[in-house]
């Protein structure tokens, strides 16, 4: 199974989840995906689809790429660039593959960059030709992981957190339909927490607020008393917030 995600990088949340079998190409994802007009869309090297990147490019959207090795094009007009912060060209250029030319008959923007710390060079696509060189640089090496860079990037760190501590690992059920469950409900409760985070400006982690929200889940306390104030307990340990699962029962 794979989870195809959209993280919106502003606040870390996913604005888009497909779970679909193994066998789905990522790139096919982009054919259900709605594109949202001014957006940046920073993707890898298997999401390279002129045809599918021609429709983000309709909607308004702009995209930032990592091109193939044998991709096919012809310069028109090159830029000058600043060697010295590991940009080497800025070209607007030109698809010229038999179906490429087709697809995506749109000028495109090629972007090579050294990056100093791996030694490898880079090469990046993209429909806008407004923003600086180096921020279409910035915008890929600082959002999405690079090969052979021991960085962990924002999507890595998604991931990893819901792996980690959502018991992803390991699943109740096995049908198509408790594994999809199990996923969404995951899924669910990162984003409520990122949201309790982001709301109440609370510093601490979201690892450790998901540990607090656990061993509160039956308590009347206010969520920022409870992660920013501490638990108020009376001398015995009995904790007076607690809920009585049965205060609305009565027995025969």
């Amino acid at each position: 199974m794979k989870l195809h995600t959209l993280l919106d990088l502003r606040g870390n949340i996913p604005t888009f989840l497909h779970i679909s079998d193994g066998k789905l190409h990522d790139v096919n994802v982009l054919d259900i995906l709605l594109p949202d007009p001014g957006a940046f869309y920073i993707m890898d090297r298997g999401y390279v689809d002129f045809a599918r990147l021609s429709i983000l490019h309709m909607a308004g959207a702009f995209f930032v790429i990592r091109a193939k090795s044998n991709t096919q094009y012809r310069r028109r007009y090159s830029r000058p660039v600043d060697r010295s912060t590991g940009l080497r060209c800025d070209q607007t250029i030109v698809l010229t593959g038999v179906k490429t030319a087709t697809t995506y008959p749109q000028p495109l923007r090629r972007i090579r960059y050294y990056d100093q710390q791996t030694g490898k060079t880079f090469n990046f696509l993209t429909n806008n030709f407004a923003i600086p060189a180096q921020t279409v640089a910035d915008l890929y090496r600082s959002r999405w992981p690079v090969e052979s860079l021991k960085v962990e990037r924002q999507v890595e760190l998604f991931f990893k957190w819901i792996k980690q501590h959502l018991r992803i690992k390991s699943f109740f059920g096995t049908s198509e339909n408790a594994v999809k469950t199990q996923i969404w409900v995951a899924i669910s409760v990162y984003v409520l927490v990122a949201i309790i985070k982001k709301r109440l400006h609370i510093k601490t982690d979201l690892y450790t607020i998901l540990q607090v929200l656990s061993l509160t889940l039956f308590e009347k306390t206010p969520l920022k008393q409870v992660l920013t104030g501490g638990m108020n307990t009376t001398e015995d340990g009995d904790m007076p917030n607690q809920l009585n699962l049965f205060d609305n029962l009565t027995g025969q």
